[in-house]
């Protein structure tokens, strides 16, 4: 089968045409220049076992991950191509014994660093010390206000108290501080105290986050998608908050695609803003990215240099702009705007990532979904599938109750 570019010529054309194919690519892809803000994976180890894990379902064990050489490489090739911010992630990006030198480095070179984190295995003299070298803000993910639900949906005993600890150590360093409420329908009772939490711990921002559903989330949707009725009132309360809290708590919320009328802008369109690096150095459109099959991805320790792989590699161009696109995206007046929605989605629940996202009004599968999406939430089907990485290993706990 031929690959499509990103221009919808197919790579497959006659060699005089070879040139011209490539130029009309390598147009494409520079039209985007070097994204601002690149997410650093620096381990997929967890000690979590969150049901709606978005990192791969294949995961890179430790032994495959980069060096700390290796990534200061990195760093300083973002700093050079005009990259601005870098956020470390994982996985739980504290289980690496190198962080604070990462983040030195990161500085060094004049990155601003974010660390996206569970918390669970701070202590207030590490944060101390990456705040020394130089750690600009910290997001701190929660489960819940409460142990008893925060704890059962992070798989780990007195998870949550970690984090209500390690926020308080953040704020304390004067540090920036966004709250990340992973929200689903066992938890979104809470949101309105949740809130309350963001503001109690006086974060500057809260992302109410939706659960998306591919990878480990997709095998979890039954106990986690919200009610229509759960939907709406999260609307209101968000809505509430947003007003009362303007200047103390920015509020950031998406509706679930379940229940949307249109597709996000997923990651700001397939290649036009972003990048991540996976722990074993593939350099990835977005985070879920390697869950397309038949994609390559290209990786830090090939020859080629990052800004090459963002401008030129095959994966990045593939789903890049609007060439790509069928119909009805090809003539839709939002093809620019929301850039065909999410990629993994269309994948997960179509099996072919070039589809139109199933989370638009156009896609005729949108009806489909939003019925899934009813009928399991319906159910109350509570119980979850965790998941496990334990010793570089991947090991399925099963189902526990609530």
């Amino acid at each position: 089968m031929s690959d499509i570019l990103a221009d919808g010529k197919t790579a497959g054309a006659a060699p005089s045409d070879g040139l011209a194919v490539l130029e009309q690519k390598r147009s494409t892809a520079e039209t985007f220049g070097i994204p601002l803000a690149v997410l650093a994976e620096l381990t997929h180890r967890c000690p979590l076992q969150c049901p709606y894990c978005s990192n791969p379902i294949e995961l890179d064990r430790g032994g495959s991950e980069l060096t700390t050489d290796e990534w200061k490489k990195v760093l300083s090739e973002l700093a050079e191509i005009g990259v601005l911010q870098i956020h470390f992630s994982g996985g739980e990006p504290t289980a690496r014994k190198d962080l604070v030198e990462l983040v030195q480095h990161a500085t060094d070179v004049g990155l601003y660093s974010n660390l996206i984190t569970s918390a669970v295995l701070l202590t207030k003299e590490k944060l101390s010390a990456l705040a020394d070298a130089g750690l600009c803000h910290v997001q701190i993910s929660f489960q819940g206000n409460e142990p008893i639900v925060a704890d059962r949906v992070a798989g780990l005993k007195n998870a949550h108290e970690k984090k209500i600890e390690a926020a308080k150590w953040t704020r304390e360093l004067d540090l920036p501080l966004t709250v990340n409420a992973v929200m689903h329908r066992q938890n979104l009772h809470q949101l309105s105290d949740i809130i309350q939490m963001a503001v109690d711990l006086d974060a500057d921002r809260l992302e109410v986050a939706n659960v998306q559903y591919y990878g480990w989330a997709l095998k979890n949707r039954a106990a986690l998608m919200p009610t229509l009725e759960q939907i709406e009132e999260t609307s209101r309360i968000v809505e509430e908050a947003t007003t009362r809290l303007k200047g103390i708590l920015a509020i950031d919320y998406v509706v679930p695609d379940y229940y949307a009328l249109r597709p996000k802008k997923c990651m700001g369109g397939w290649g036009r803003q972003f990048f991540n690096i996976s722990p074993a150095g593939k350099v990835l459109p977005c985070h879920a990215a390697e869950s397309i099959t038949g994609l390559e991805f290209e990786s830090v320790r090939s020859n080629h240099s990052i800004a090459w792989i963002w401008q030129n590699s095959e994966a990045f161009n593939r789903y890049r702009g609007t060439g790509w696109m069928p119909e009805p995206c090809k003539s839709c007046e939002f093809r620019e705007i929301d850039f065909g929605g999410c990629r993994c989605q269309a994948f997960a629940l179509t099996g072919d990532a070039g589809n139109t996202d199933p989370a638009c009004t156009l896609s005729p599968m949108h009806e489909q979904i939003f019925k899934d999406a009813e009928r399991e939430a319906a159910a109350h089907q509570d119980r979850f599938l965790y998941r496990n990485f334990a010793g570089g290993t991947l090991e399925t706990e099963g189902e526990h109750g609530a």
